[in-house]
């Protein structure tokens, strides 16, 4: 048995493009204050904690940050603790 739908009419328009526009990514990350912060500390190592975030994601996200900005910094983690080390 087969059971057909008739459609309506579905208005809409068409443009041609000679190519598509690349992603705009953003320049900056939620991450950006916690490294502007430890930069101007005078502190050389610092422990981050960042609520209802794991601490390997927070490594992660701070990682992918300075190596964007081309930091001198170090992060790690050390049983579940985020550290910050210029």
């Amino acid at each position: 048995m087969c059971i057909l739908i008739e459609l309506s009419e579905v208005n809409f328009k068409m443009s041609p493009v000679d190519e598509k526009p690349r992603r705009r990514y953003s320049k900056s990350s939620k991450y950006d204050p916690i490294l502007d912060r430890f930069i101007v500390s005078r502190d050389r190592l610092v422990i981050v904690e960042v609520a209802e975030r794991n601490a390997n994601y927070i490594r992660t996200q701070l990682k992918k940050r300075i190596d964007a900005r081309r930091l001198d910094l170090k992060v790690s983690v050390v049983e579940d603790e985020v550290y910050l080390e210029k």
